[in-house]
């Protein structure tokens, strides 16, 4: 697999050297410049596939850049803002960035974004029709083919019973399952206590959701069942 080069925009030094360091421990190759202008010379000389862009720099901010590079190039830009408000925010998307985040942040936080828009971006690229054997509902992503389940592009180690548990919910996002149904369509036989069921739930939830307490994909049907959450 070809590595992703990500170019970061930012007039912080300490910033810039810290999200280079942690995206090269990534595996991705980084690419640096201090200001607008120089972000666009970078994309002149080198094949960029993300850009990292803050928004308040000298010389060209990351709004102006934003749009000139949008004259040419469609990968994704990831916006940085010391603010909160909601005006830059949607200033920053409407002029074409995919997505945005406030300092101060994680590392992990911005590189699920990372890895969320490149693989977006990557699909877009292949024009990929979508295959009946890999089920995508937002950053979750299973594949029947090789048994994998990735989430934001990072694998996630599965039991064969919690793998077959996901990937029946995921078939069918939106829809919710009873603990019966769940039991008797993943051991094929008469469900006569389902306390595993939710074991099993507890445990996917573990390893799938960001915060397992406020889950984003399995959720919880009160009385009724579970289901995997449909994304937008």
């Amino acid at each position: 697999m070809e590595t992703n080069h990500i170019l970061i925009v930012e007039d912080d030094k300490e910033i810039r050297e810290g999200v280079q360091i942690y995206l090269q421990s990534q595996g991705y190759q980084v690419f640096q410049a201090a200001d607008g202008v120089e972000g666009l010379e970078v994309m002149e000389r080198e094949e960029i596939h993300l850009a990292i862009v803050d928004v308040m720099m000298p010389r060209m901010d990351g709004i102006r850049m934003t749009m000139k590079l949008r004259e040419k190039y469609d990968f994704p830009v990831i916006m940085l803002s010391a603010k909160s408000e909601e005006v830059d925010k949607i200033m920053g998307l409407n002029i074409g960035a995919d997505d945005y985040v406030t300092k101060p942040f994680t590392p992990m936080e911005l590189m699920a974004r990372v890895n969320s828009q490149l693989r977006r971006y990557r699909r877009f690229m292949e024009k990929l029709e979508p295959k009946e054997n890999v089920h995508v509902i937002g950053g979750l992503e299973i594949n029947e083919d090789t048994v994998e389940v990735s989430v934001d592009g990072n694998p996630v180690k599965m039991t064969p019973i919690e793998y077959k548990i996901l990937l029946l919910l995921a078939k069918n996002p939106g829809r919710v399952f009873s603990a019966e149904e769940i039991y008797e369509r993943v051991w094929q036989e008469k469900a006569i206590s389902t306390d595993t069921i939710m074991v099993h739930v507890r445990n996917i939830r573990e390893k799938i959701e960001v915060d397992p307490k406020n889950p984003k994909y399995l959720k919880v049907v009160w009385g009724v069942g579970y289901k995997i959450e449909k994304q937008s």
